[in-house]
């Protein structure tokens, strides 16, 4: 008993010295937020702790922490989020908004597939950035990295790419949906929260054109957040089915994992659903979501690497392009189609 204490003991001094440093760029970075809401707290939190991890916060004694932050806390975040979510939302969006953003998201899958296997990426690289676009960015790929077993630079390479996009994209559809539709707020909202990455650049984007499409294009968001679930068992059946086959496994001999986050999620978010979380419990599970998540980010842009970054930099960034490209186009067709 005494040395299961003490080894718990011993692990939490090894991991705080690079938790506090998560927590801290983490609340520098939301402080930072208040000057530059466009950005949010999210995308600063990220690119900060790439600076400071590449530069002065390397040290191996931070590492441990660094890594609890960005798996452990991360997975709070998600099952928490489950519980900010209700199955209802999706009735207010009808049968062709649903249909819009199953379309839409099996069009980003297929794209960063097909793409990333075409430029050389490996199949972990390509699952995540699937999911990171397809749902919502740092947490989708939060959630699959630990599904596909993808490593750190992967996982890291993909947030920091999926973010550079959602930032670039945020400030674009609002031009591109006010020289299509006139900023109309069904098909703006569903161009906004049908393509960008995370829930605040949803909201900062839609805050750019008006308070309605803010609302309305955050609403398409939480849709493709439900979805999450579905996205990650759907890439780690993917991915188990090609090591099976590179390995000439019996499928049938594959024992089928579902992460606990995931089933977590469900759980939040069923209960949510039918009002057993109430609403005033389900406002501190977004702020504290929300929080855990920005640490967690934090602590995934301190572990980045920059040689590793700039050794794929090029090929990641057409990667990246190329898909918020299709994306764009994706939703302009499909948007004429359903809405």
């Amino acid at each position: 008993m005494n040395k299961r204490f003490n080894n718990f003991i011993d692990k939490g001094f090894e991991i705080l010295p690079g938790l506090l440093i998560s927590i801290i760029v983490a609340y520098i970075s939301i402080a930072l937020s208040k000057f530059l809401p466009k950005l949010g707290a999210s995308s600063i939190s990220i690119f900060l702790g790439m600076a400071l991890g590449n530069t002065c916060l390397h040290k191996k004694s931070f590492q441990k922490g660094y890594k609890f932050a960005e798996t452990d806390l991360l997975a709070y975040s998600i099952v928490l989020l489950g519980g900010t979510l209700s199955v209802s939302t999706i009735l207010n969006l009808g049968l062709s908004g649903i249909a819009f953003i199953v379309c839409q998201m099996s069009v980003t899958i297929f794209a960063a597939l097909m793409i990333g296997k075409k430029l050389g990426f490996s199949d972990n690289f390509r699952f995540l950035m699937a999911s990171g676009n397809a749902v919502c960015g740092s947490s989708a790929i939060g959630a699959t990295a630990p599904a596909i077993n993808a490593t750190d630079d992967e996982k890291g390479i993909s947030i920091a790419i999926v973010n550079v996009t959602g930032v670039i994209l945020m400030i674009s559809l609002p031009l591109i949906s006010g020289l299509l539709y006139n900023h109309e707020t069904f098909k703006t909202s569903a161009m906004i929260g049908g393509i960008l990455q995370s829930v605040g650049q949803v909201v900062a984007s839609g805050a750019m054109v008006n308070d309605s499409v803010k609302d309305l294009s955050s609403i398409f968001k939480i849709v493709r957040i439900i979805l999450l679930v579905v996205v990650v068992l759907f890439l780690e059946t993917l991915k188990n089915k090609k090591t099976n086959k590179d390995n000439n496994i019996n499928p049938k001999k594959k024992k089928f994992n579902i992460p606990w986050y995931v089933i977590g999620f469900f759980i939040t978010c069923a209960l949510f659903s039918f009002n057993i979380i109430p609403v005033s419990l389900s406002k501190s599970f977004k702020v504290l979501s929300n929080n855990l998540e920005i640490i967690a980010l934090a602590a995934i842009g301190l572990r980045v690497n920059f040689k590793e970054l700039i050794k794929h930099g090029k090929s990641v960034s057409l990667y990246g392009l190329f898909i918020g490209i299709i994306q764009i186009l994706s939703a302009i067709t499909l948007i004429g189609i359903f809405l």
